[in-house]
């Protein structure tokens, strides 16, 4: 064992040292042969270093084995290259060039005829056009792409069921095996007598870019996926196949991304990914330099007429693209090394739509839970969704506390929690986890969030702005509240506007504003001016108290603070304004309410209509998020909660378990808030702070003050029996999202 590590380092060293030598590695026998004629032709030209040739067999065979310093070297096209670099590190050094017009790439785009109507957003239910199974530009980059935007879901990772289900019928070459849904091959043609039906060779008249595209034109499928090129090849003559005569490029557009269309010269700007070129891959310890070094001799000396070898030509071998393709026109060095950068973004995040692996999902998925009554519902929901055959299955993990699920999940020991504001903040920041699925609260709402406002009056001779709120008296929805108080006092006293003494952040909400009603803040040791604006029940009685026995309690209790001049601002949700206004709330302190008598504080200093929320508000609150590892497939999670929802989702399901309701179960917001109407994808908010939003982190960070670091005070101590402050603060967090 010894012996064997000494040798594994001395291989290491040398290769790290000097590269006296190349050794290729060739993936058919072909290949191979090809690569011995090209290494005796270097070495006739004295070509250094020396080229050596080693067997492979396969694009896998020679990633492992150049990890393990048993070759040094191969071409590799976008999808190997993705994993050579995720999963051993390679790095890609040399690229191939295929024309002057787009250098390093082509482009997957999506075609339908013009005047279809359709988008990006509406191929649900239409019918398809691929060139093959698992072919880049026909498959990976579509299906890769409708997986990651969060379009197309695939349960248990099965994208042939999952793209069956999506399309209503289909033609992709080479899906006609048993283990395929026979809904794929629908649409196929066959040869000219039928037979051959579905097969991934040119027997198959829909096979490949000019079949896909035949597929679209002769009103089989209503969307082709081909490459950037297809259309322009085969419409306005440019053919002499007897299918394309009179087709003209002009009837034919393309889908872009971001739900528009575009006439088929515009791939540049409307495409779905931008494919990269095959490209030299070698271990990150191997000196690209010297690899491009050896190859551009190659090139300047066997890229031309008048030699015997071709570099760029494998017909003397039988075969097509052999090292490398051969219409590669040069090959340059890749000064960046990095697959990633390679790849390109719209590229990568395909193959990670794509890289929902069956093989490697784990056959539950351990959802942590942190009360009784959670517990409950976890169980039931094990059941409901194991009886519907729903994959992964659940399976339920009871802990103490939030914090003991995040640490959970980071051990490993434990898989996905559904977590809020503040604790998606820790969960992603102290614990590196990441949302795999949110919660929406509205069918027309794409946000799944909503916004919170300071409300004031419109008063044109007193248009005081955020920046003029000192000595103002203020309306709150509850202490310890999101929208009410932990985001404006948060946001303020991260813009310097309150400054607290001591961490004492009520009392420095008490200095700040002359008065204000806060209910809950009728504790000891609170400033008594936090509750000097409220008025208690019909007989003065509750006054403060965080319930509907106080009158300017929640959301329409700080609203009617304001509107019956008690206050100068109050601090809500978005919607507020509009519950409790013309003529949508008859009780008689709102009967008689406008909207349009309200305006909105924006956090620059200007004023703006009731309507203008989106762009003028304190923060966005975002949504519950399922929180998991970051090495969890985020797509198989929201493949089970999106199927499950489809069963589970809404009241009047028919199947018993109902996944957005707790009462069952004898409480609240159990796992899902029992107000979310449907579960969505994250897109592209992959991280806790993309999920949360800059302005609500900064608010988060408001209540976070740097001064607050140590013992805390008494008043904050006696209240939450703490001993931080940053406990106390996240304590706050941890209430329901308003």
């Amino acid at each position: 064992m010894k012996n064997s590590r000494n040798v594994f380092l001395l291989l290491f060293v040398h290769a790290t040292l000097s590269l006296e030598r190349v050794r290729w590695c060739t993936v058919s026998q072909q290949e191979l042969s090809k690569c011995n004629d090209m290494s005796k032709a270097f070495a006739g030209a004295g070509i250094l270093p020396s080229l050596e040739c080693t067997e492979g067999g396969s694009a896998a065979n020679c990633t492992q084995m150049i990890k393990d310093y048993l070759a040094d070297a191969v071409t590799l096209n976008g999808r190997l290259i993705y994993q050579a670099g995720k999963e051993h590190g390679l790095k890609p050094v040399v690229g191939e060039v295929y024309d002057q017009e787009i250098g390093t790439s082509y482009y997957a785009v999506a075609v339908v005829k013009k005047g279809s109507n359709i988008t990006i957003n509406s191929l649900k239910g239409i019918s398809s056009c691929h060139t093959g199974i698992n072919r880049t530009a026909g498959w990976d980059m579509p299906v890769g792409y409708l997986i990651d935007s969060g379009r197309l879901t695939a349960m248990g990772c099965d994208l042939p069921k999952a793209v069956s289900d999506y399309f209503s019928a289909s033609c992709v070459p080479g899906a006609n095996s048993v283990n395929y849904p026979k809904s794929l091959c629908q649409l196929c043609k066959g040869d000219l007598s039928g037979q051959n039906k579905c097969r991934a060779n040119s027997q198959e008249q829909y096979y490949d870019y000019s079949g896909a595209f035949r597929c679209l034109a002769e009103d089989a499928g209503t969307v082709a996926f081909v490459k950037h090129s297809t259309v322009p090849e085969y419409t306005d003559g440019k053919t002499l196949s007897s299918w394309a005569q009179n087709l003209r490029s002009q009837d034919f557009q393309l889908l872009c991304r971001d739900g528009s269309t575009a006439d088929v010269t515009e791939w540049r700007t409307c495409h779905l990914a931008r494919i990269p070129a095959r490209a030299v891959v070698v271990r990150p310890d191997t000196d690209g330099t010297v690899v491009f070094q050896l190859l551009n001799q190659g090139q300047q000396r066997f890229n031309g007429a008048g030699t015997k070898f071709q570099m760029f030509d494998s017909t003397a071998y039988g075969a097509q693209n052999l090292i490398f393709r051969d219409s590669t026109t040069e090959l340059i060095a890749i000064t960046s090394q990095n697959y990633q950068a390679w790849l390109g973004d719209e590229y990568l995040h395909a193959m990670e739509g794509l890289s929902c692996d069956p093989n490697t999902l784990p056959e539950s998925l351990n959802w942590c839970v942190i009360s009784t009554e959670e517990i409950w519902k976890c169980g039931e929901m094990a059941t409901a969704f194991r009886k519907k055959n729903l994959k992964p299955a659940i399976q339920c993990i009871s802990a103490k506390t939030k914090e003991e699920c995040m640490e959970l999940i980071q051990k490993k020991e434990s898989d996905a929690v559904a977590l809020g504001g503040a604790d998606i903040y820790t969960a992603g920041k102290t614990y590196g986890l990441v949302p795999a699925a949110g919660e929406s609260y509205s069918a027309d709402d794409n946000s799944n969030a909503y916004y919170a406002v300071a409300l004031v009056k419109r008063n044109p001779s007193n248009a005081f702005t955020i920046s003029d709120l000192k000595g103002k008296k203020s309306c709150h929805t509850g202490l310890g509240r999101t929208a009410g108080w932990n985001i404006p006092i948060g946001m303020l006293i991260k813009k310097g506007i309150i400054k607290p003494r001591d961490c004492n952040i009520p009392q420095a909400v008490s200095e700040f504003f002359s008065a204000s009603c806060v209910p809950s803040a009728n504790q000891d040791n609170y400033p008594s001016k936090l509750c000097q604006l409220c008025i208690g029940d019909d007989s003065g009685n509750n006054k403060c108290s965080a319930s509907s026995q106080e009158r300017y309690y929640s959301y329409s209790g700080a609203f009617r603070c304001l509107a019956q001049d008690s206050g100068d601002v109050a601090f809500v949700k978005h919607s507020t304004v509009f519950e409790n206004t013309d003529g949508k709330n008859t009780e008689s302190w709102a009967r008689n309410l406008k909207s349009s008598d309200f305006q909105l504080l924006c956090r620059n200093g200007a004023r703006a209509e009731v309507t203008q929320f989106a762009q003028c508000h304190l923060a966005q609150v975002p949504a519950q998020a399922i929180m998991v590892h970051p090495d969890t497939n985020i797509f198989a999670v929201y493949g089970l909660l999106d199927k499950a929802q489809d069963y589970f989702g809404n009241d009047s399901n028919g199947n018993g378990f109902k996944m957005f309701d707790s009462s069952t179960f004898q409480g609240k917001n159990l796992i899902f808030k029992d107000s979310a109407v449907q579960i969505v994808p994250v897109k592209e908010r992959r991280t806790y702070k993309e999920w949360l939003g800059s302005e609500y982190i900064e608010s988060l960070e408001g209540m976070q003050t740097p001064q607050c670091s140590g013992s805390g005070n008494k008043l904050i101590q006696q209240h939450l029996l703490v001993t931080t402050v940053v406990s106390f603060l996240i304590l706050y967090q941890l209430q329901d999202l308003d």
